[in-house]
This record gives C-alpha cells, structure tokens and sequence, in this order.
C-alpha cells in the first residue's frame, strides 16, 4: 500500500503528450504573435495579416505535429532495438545478466548476499528480469516508452491553440486596435500558460508566467521592429 500511495504522487512525464501539448501552447503563442506582428509591422492589409496568421497557424500545427512524431517514433523504436538487444542477452547468457544486476545493487550498498537473493528471485521471471535490466541499465520502463501518435496530436492541438489567440482579434478589428487586443491576449494567455508550467514544475507560477510573457514579448518586439524597419506596404 505504501509503494502504491508514493507511485501515486508522481505523474508519468515519459509518454511525450503533456509536454507536448504544453511547448505546443507556448510555442503557437510566440510563433503566431511574431508573425503577426512582423506583418503589421510592415503596414500590410488586415487581409494579409489575416492570411499570414492562418498560414502560421496550419503550418506551424503540422510542423510540429510531423516532428514530434519523426522524434518519439525515432526514441521509441531505438529503445525496442535495445530492450530487444538485452532480451536475447537475458535469453542466451542469464548467469552474466545476473551478475550485473549484483554488481549494480552492491554499488547501491546492498551486501553481496543480499544483491545475489534480490537478482535471483528477479531473473526468475523473464519479463520482471528485462524490465529490471531495462531501469538499471538503460533508464527506461518497457511499458512506458511513449506514444508519438499521442505526442503529434497533443502537438498539433496545442500549437493551434497557442497560435489562434493572437490571430482571434484580426477577424473583427484591423489596425491599433486589432494589435492591442493580440498583445493583450496574447500576454494573458502567456501569463497563464507559463503559470501552469510553474505549477506542474513545482516552481513559482509568477517567476515562470513572467518569464513566459518576456520570451513573447520580446519576439513580439523583434519582428514588429524588423517589420516597421522594411516599411512594406502591401495593397
């Protein structure tokens, strides 16, 4: 019950979905604005700005729907490599495998007497023995090693949904008043997203929710600037 009660207080942040969805938010957020404000910068149509901003936001969802899925699948199918690697080893040479596992318990502090008893009543059971292989040796749990397909689409929602609040605002106003209204969304939804990252870290919300309205606020102002700085006017 005790084991039980200790595993239950920590959630699995091996699958890949939660942070995904999390950098999806952020990064949608940042992405969209700066693009949008690049464009505005440059004194271009709202119906411009308006496209960009789709452009962004379809483009960026899939961007980072496709390469979270290349990588986890890439991670995924290298860790089967390796548990099929130990698998055979467990399979084909057992005493050698055991004698690992005492090596590795009595670096632990375990005595060797102890080690021996533990790695025997292990290597008893061959799936418990590879996942016992697996955590020592190679860090990671067989059952956990993540979903790509879950981690692509936590992405792609995420993403749009980061990307569309700054975008929001240009289907009903254009001009001043479409900019600040992104910038204020834009900053509330940084605000919020970076206090949630602070809370699920277990640091201050504050410190991270600043810290995130800084890093869009200051992309904001780079491309806004690089924008105004051309003086394109797109009719």
């Amino acid at each position: 019950m005790a084991q039980k009660f200790v595993e239950s207080k920590h959630r699995d942040l091996r699958g890949g979905a939660v942070r995904a969805a999390v950098f999806g938010v952020s990064d949608g957020l940042v992405t969209n604005l700066s693009l949008i404000l690049g464009v505005a910068g440059a004194n271009a149509d709202p119906g411009i700005i308006r496209l960009a901003g789709l452009a962004g936001l379809v483009a960026g969802s899939f961007s980072m729907a496709a390469g979270e899925f290349v990588s986890m699948a890439a991670q995924k199918e290298l860790w089967e490599r390796e548990l099929s690697v130990e698998r055979q080893s467990l399979a084909l040479d057992a005493p050698t495998e055991k004698r690992e596992l005492v090596s590795i318990y009595m670096s632990r502090g375990l005595s060797k007497e102890t080690a021996e008893s533990v790695s025997d009543e292990l290597m008893k059971n061959p799936e418990l023995a590879l996942a016992t292989h697996a955590r020592e040796e190679l860090g990671i749990d067989p059952q956990a090693l993540g979903s790509p397909s879950a981690a692509a689409a936590s992405s792609l929602a995420a993403f749009g949904i980061g990307a569309v609040i700054p975008l929001a605002p240009w289907f009903i106003a254009s001009g001043t008043a479409a900019i600040l209204t992104s910038l204020i969304l834009a900053g509330l939804a940084s605000l919020f997203v970076g206090g949630l990252i602070g809370i699920s870290t277990g640091r201050q919300p504050w410190l991270s929710a600043l810290r995130q309205l800084a890093v869009g606020a200051f992309a904001g102002a780079v491309t806004y600037g690089i924008g105004a700085l051309l003086g394109v006017k797109v009719s």
